[in-house]
This record gives C-alpha cells, sequence and structure tokens, in this order.
C-alpha cells in the first residue's frame, strides 16, 4: 500500500474504526433481520444490468456480504476486518477507499456500492472515482438506506446509539441524484424495498418500481460516454 493511500485511509479512520471493532456484531446484522437483507438483495438483483461477460466491482464490499451472492468477485474495502471476511466468501479484496480506486479508467463495466455511501468522507470525489473507471455505457447500482424514509429518520434520531452510524451521514434519494448528475452520470433507474420497521418483518418484502415509499432505494445510474463532469 502506498504512502498517500496509506494517508487516505487514515484520514478516514474514524469511519473504519467501527467495522474494525465490532466485525461479528456487523456480521449479526444480516443473521437478526434475514428477511430484510434478503429483500435488499432482491432489489440490488432488480437493478444489475443483464450480461455474462461483464467485469464487475463492489465498492465498500464489507465482509462480502452483497457480492458474494450476487457474483461480484473483486472488491474494495478499507477495513482490514471487513477484508478478511469478504475472502472469506471467495471474493478478491483490495484496501484502498472509494475516493481513491488502485484502477485504470475505464476498467468495468459495473460498479457496485451498497449500504457505502453513507460512510464515504467525500462522496462528490467518491462518484468521480467510479465514474473514471467505468467503461462507457458502464453502470453504477447504488443500494442505500434513504434518510426522509421511516428507517432513514429512525437511524438519524438514534446515531448516536448506534456503533455504526454514529459516524454516517445519510443522504435523501434526491441529493443522491444530483451529485450523480453533476459527475456526469444519465438515464436513472429506481426501486425500493423494506415498506416496515426492521423489526417487524418476517418475511421477504416486495421490489416495487420508483422512491418515496421504501427506506432501502436501490438507483441505477449510467456513463455513456467519457466527458468531462461538471463542477460540484
Amino acid at each position: 500500500m502506498g504512502f498517500i493511500l496509506q494517508l487516505q485511509i487514515l484520514t478516514i479512520m474514524p469511519k473504519i474504526e467501527p467495522f474494525e471493532k465490532y466485525a461479528s456484531k456487523y456480521e449479526d446484522w444480516f443473521v437478526k433481520h434475514r428477511f430484510a437483507y434478503e429483500s435488499e438483495l432482491r432489489a440490488i438483483k432488480a437493478q444489475l444490468p443483464e450480461s455474462e461477460n461483464s467485469i464487475s466491482i463492489e465498492i465498500g464490499v464489507g465482509s462480502g456480504r452483497f457480492a458474494a451472492p450476487l457474483g461480484i468477485a473483486l472488491g474494495v474495502e478499507p477495513s482490514s476486518k471487513m477484508r478478511a471476511l469478504a475472502r472469506t466468501r471467495g471474493i478478491d479484496v483490495i484496501g484502498a477507499v472509494a475516493e481513491a480506486l488502485p484502477f485504470g479508467n475505464s476498467s468495468f463495466d459495473l460498479a457496485l456500492m451498497v449500504t457505502t455511501i453513507c460512510f464515504v468522507d467525500d462522496l462528490r470525489t467518491a462518484f468521480k472515482e467510479v465514474y473514471r473507471i467505468l467503461k462507457p455505457d458502464g453502470c453504477l447500482v447504488i443500494g442505500f438506506i434513504d434518510r426522509d424514509s421511516p428507517v432513514g429518520r429512525l437511524y438519524e434520531r438514534h446515531k448516536e446509539e448506534s456503533v455504526f452510524y454514529r459516524v454516517a451521514r445519510f443522504y435523501t434519494t434526491e441529493a443522491v441524484i444530483s451529485i450523480l448528475e453533476k459527475t456526469g452520470f444519465k438515464d436513472f433507474s429506481f426501486c425500493q424495498t423494506i415498506f416496515h420497521d426492521l423489526a417487524e418483518i418476517n418475511e421477504v418484502e416486495s421490489v416495487k418500481a420508483g422512491y418515496g415509499e421504501g427506506s432501502f432505494v436501490v438507483v441505477k445510474a449510467k456513463k455513456f460516454k467519457d466527458e468531462t463532469p461538471s463542477n460540484v
């Protein structure tokens, strides 16, 4: 790992620290909220492009809970504990941050970010980096909790009580769209799930088009060609 990359990771250490200290607690969430997790997986799958030969990466791959079942073999993750868990699920993980991706221009057909944007230090720079590494006609798929949704508002109210979300910054869907547009992304499509309180979910939730009802939103955005992103 280069000196500059080490400095970049150190600058966001407060957001890595919970994942380093509470890796088992992170994993427990997926067991406790199995139906919510499966609902999120279904929503992401609904937005993934259909291509057998696409070169894909998950940015902020965490423990590989999404990349592995979605067939994405490569990930980027700054937390060493999360990287170790992801490798047990067969993911090839590189230690790096979203704001400085260690890949050449136009390297990937698909980039995935799931429950990652709330932990990114500089979302505008991260989106610019994703745009850079995507091929023309490549797609970015983002899954996140909408700040204005029931679960998003609950997380905001209780941020200080959560070892993970106390360092998070939640975004509305409109805010995410705005940053994506300024970065150069176009041709958006949306779906949503998680329509109940997490504690009340006892079966897999439906997936609906659009956003504004479900707490978990998936956005797909496309890079059409190499353009210079506008300033953000």
